[in-house]
């Protein structure tokens, strides 16, 4: 297979799925092992949230939420630590990962303005294909045809030990009770609410990481993508 067989043969994977189930590391080392942009759609709700906290905008104004939106400009760079995030020409890759954010992000993803103004933004980015994009909605409402879907869990007693050795190393003062709490409500956020809630698209595979390393979980999906292309 040539070197550049993935780049010459773009497609567009889209990866959902619950909080803390390692979408964004799969979806780091699945567009580094293709030749893909990757898109972190999860980041881009962090990034409003940061915004939101520090300019002191109260979530429940329509009015404020929307004069904010406007003034909000998201770019995605690729640093020596990787792929991150600009928050009005800002790197806020480390700011938008504190618990503050944490806990006020699901809330604002359910405002139908926010969502509008980030989908707009994450299909423009895909117009080129070759882009694997991971979040909540992205295999239902932001790419409902692409060319591979994948709907990633894991059980929330492993997802919340994921996150609680993530947070302690980086020195954030946490108990694991806590931030197994915090991914029990956004589960139910992301689940119930009205505007484009977390669910399995109907072509989605499923793909259950509770047992899985990083290696075995790239070297599965990187056998889903190989089948897609040769069908």
């Amino acid at each position: 297979m040539p070197a550049n067989y993935y780049t010459l043969n773009k497609i567009i994977i889209a990866i959902d799925g619950h909080s803390s189930c390692g979408k964004s590391t799969l979806a780091k080392t699945l567009g580094k092992a293709l030749g893909y942009a990757y898109i972190s759609t999860g980041d881009m709700y962090r990034a409003v949230t940061l915004y939101f906290i520090e300019n002191q905008v109260d979530i429940g104004d329509a009015e404020a939420v929307s004069a904010a939106l406007k003034k909000i400009n998201l770019e995605f760079k690729l640093r020596p630590e990787g792929n991150c995030i600009f928050l009005n020409g800002r790197n806020v890759d480390k700011e938008i990962r504190t618990m503050a954010v944490n806990e006020l992000v699901s809330p604002v993803a359910t405002i139908s303005a926010v969502r509008r103004a980030m989908v707009s933004q994450q299909q423009a980015m895909g117009e080129a294909k070759g882009i694997v994009m991971d979040g909540r909605d992205i295999g239902t409402v932001v790419f409902p045809n692409a060319e591979l879907i994948i709907f990633l869990t894991a059980e929330v007693e492993e997802r919340a030990r994921r996150r609680y050795i993530e947070l302690i190393e980086k020195g954030m003062d946490v108990n694991f009770e806590t931030v197994k709490h915090n991914l029990e409500e956004r589960d139910c956020i992301d689940s119930s609410r009205k505007d484009s809630p977390l669910v399995k698209a109907e072509r989605a595979v499923v793909v259950d990481n509770t047992h899985l390393n990083h290696e075995q979980q790239l070297e599965f999906v990187l056998g889903m993508v190989k089948k897609k292309l040769e069908n």
